[in-house]
């Protein structure tokens, strides 16, 4: 799962491929927009853990899940 993350007051967004589900992202952002969390905590596929206050998001961009393709595209 790719997700897109933009943070106030900087120039880059932080991206990274996800191994957790959009519904599992997607809660997690609503947590802390919504149920007063004060950081939004996601893992990426190699389990780095990426920690973002809330009050810093901007937007948060979930992506389809992706299957990797085998052999040559024409």
């Amino acid at each position: 799962m790719e997700v897109k993350i933009g943070i106030r007051n900087a120039a880059r967004e932080l991206e990274f491929e996800s191994a957790q589900s959009a519904a599992q992202i997607n809660e997690a952002v609503n947590a802390a927009l919504n149920g007063g969390a004060k950081a939004i905590s996601l893992v990426d596929s190699k389990g780095v853990v990426h920690i973002v206050p809330a009050e810093a998001l901007a937007y948060v961009v979930i992506g389809a899940e992706e299957t990797r393709r085998v052999g040559f595209i024409a």
